[in-house]
């Protein structure tokens, strides 16, 4: 997509302390409950800076590599061998490090719901959209999702945020209407499928707000593996059931796409992407963030000769500093 900060109420318990002298024995316990922005929570790594610069080219470039891929060839088909090959990667990459992909009975029903919003609403919608529009402008549409975050903790765990949040809020639904007022206005233009694209964009925004609120027993490595599958079987049957006509072989180009979709995306990027959500401050995520459809704008230039126009600049620009209000340097809120 793609972790937005998100703003809670954590409950923090101390350790439990027990002093011992001649004569007593005393033990403290004391508990606080305070709003807070979760930041800060690790530091990155050179290698954690490295996965996020590489996320961040390999996820950019890839909108108008997708574009290429759904152009002519059935969505749900490109997407679901694109995911097959993405899951023979994570296995091929599991079995050489040594790490279990087992998943108990009591682990399924929380990973299905995260699959939900994280994967399965956004790969399935997100062809369509990307089919409809310039390579450049799904990405920034798609790119709204942390203001989406934000709205989802509002709206669904009456999370607390500040007026800069609010701000960001108002940009990126301004450039939101920017976009679609292009589309509806222009006799070619698709509504529809800025619609869609924004649609994904709040799936994906509500799912990391549930992910980082459910703490799995699994490493990240099997929890993509799992939801991978999940939405591989699901838009099997979709593609089977809605695309079987026009089934047929892919061209070079598509194959290409098919190809760096299951090989980097899914078989890389999204690995790394859930371990940067689970694991890092919000400013790791951030930068891929801002940086990703600033790419798929240009790269969308350089490989498909889509010319943006004045509101794709406009709609950038107010994409990015509502990235910058949510995401950039967020302060701990004072405990009431």
């Amino acid at each position: 997509m793609p972790q937005a900060g998100t703003y809670c109420t954590v409950r923090t318990v101390r350790t439990v302390r027990t002093v011992r002298t001649v004569r007593t024995v005393r033990t403290v316990r004391t508990v606080r409950t305070a709003p807070c922005y979760r930041s800060g929570m690790t530091t990155l790594s050179p290698k954690d800076w490295l996965l996020v610069i590489l996320m961040t080219v390999c996820w950019g470039i890839n909108w108008p590599i997708m574009k290429i891929g759904v152009q002519d060839f059935p969505p749900l088909t490109f997407r679901t061998i694109s995911m097959l090959i993405g899951l023979a990667v994570i296995w091929l990459v599991a079995r050489m490090q040594g790490v279990s992909l087992a998943l108990r009975r009591d682990q399924l029903a929380p990973v299905v719901r995260l699959t939900i919003p994280n994967m399965l609403v956004w790969h399935a919608v997100i062809v369509f959209g990307v089919r409809m529009l310039a390579s450049g402008r799904a990405a920034i549409l798609a790119y709204t999702m942390p203001v989406w975050a934000v709205l989802a903790g509002v709206v669904f765990f009456r999370e607390t945020i500040p007026g800069r949040a609010w701000f960001g809020v108002a940009c990126a639904m301004t450039a939101a209407m920017l976009l679609l007022t292009s589309e509806i206005g222009n006799i070619a233009g698709q509504p529809l499928g800025s619609g869609l694209i924004l649609l994904a964009a709040a799936a994906w925004g509500y799912g990391t707000v549930v992910m980082k609120r459910s703490p799995i027993d699994m490493s990240t490595m099997a929890l993509t593996f799992w939801m991978m599958a999940i939405t591989t079987a699901v838009l099997t049957i979709g593609a089977t059931i809605l695309e079987h006509p026009a089934w047929r072989v892919p061209t070079g180009r598509e194959s290409a796409a098919i190809l760096y979709n299951g090989l980097i995306i899914f078989g890389l990027v999204h690995t790394v992407w859930f371990r940067l959500a689970r694991l890092l401050p919000p400013v790791a995520s951030s930068l891929s963030i801002m940086m990703i459809p600033v790419l798929g704008v240009f790269s969308g230039a350089w490989m498909l000769g889509e010319t943006p126009h004045w509101q794709d600049y406009a709609a950038m620009l107010l994409i990015l500093l509502a990235m910058s209000a949510v995401l950039l340097k967020p302060r701990a809120l004072a405990p009431t």
